[in-house]
C-alpha cells in the first residue's frame, strides 16, 4: 500500500462578507497566493466541504482564472466558495498525485476528471 501525506496548506484565504478593498469574489487576501510557484489548491464552502481541487504551474493566475473563465467546472458555484487553501508543490508529478489523491479521498464535489469514487 502506498502512504500519501497531503502537505499542510501554505496559504489559506477566506471570503469577506463586505470587503472594502479591491477583491476577487470577496477574497481580499488574494495577493498572498504565490504568483510564480506551482502547487495544488482547494476550494471549500461555508460548511467546510471540499468543492474543487486543482493544480497549477503558476498558482495565482490559475486560481483567478477559475473565477473569471466561462468553462471552469466551478463557474456556476463561485458564490459557494468561502475558503481557498493553497499548497506549494514544486514537482509536477507530485502535484498530479496529490490532486488525484485529494479528489478521491475527500470526495471533491465538483471535480469530474480523475474521480474513482462515483
Amino acid at each position: 500500500m502506498i502512504n500519501i501525506t497531503v502537505p499542510k496548506p501554505d496559504v489559506t484565504i477566506t471570503k469577506q462578507d463586505k470587503p472594502e478593498m479591491s477583491n476577487i469574489y470577496g477574497f481580499t487576501d488574494f495577493h498572498l497566493i504565490p504568483r510564480d510557484k506551482g502547487g495544488i489548491f482547494m476550494f471549500y464552502n461555508k460548511n467546510k466541504e471540499l468543492l474543487f481541487v486543482g493544480k497549477a504551474r503558476k498558482l495565482r493566475p490559475r486560481i483567478k482564472k477559475h473565477f473569471e473563465d466561462s468553462v471552469s467546472p466551478v463557474k456556476n458555484h463561485r458564490d459557494e466558495i468561502t475558503r481557498i487553501e493553497v499548497c506549494v508543490v514544486d514537482d509536477p508529478a507530485h502535484r498530479e498525485i496529490y490532486e488525484t489523491y485529494i479528489i478521491n479521498e475527500s470526495k471533491s464535489k465538483y471535480n469530474i476528471d480523475k474521480v474513482f469514487f462515483r
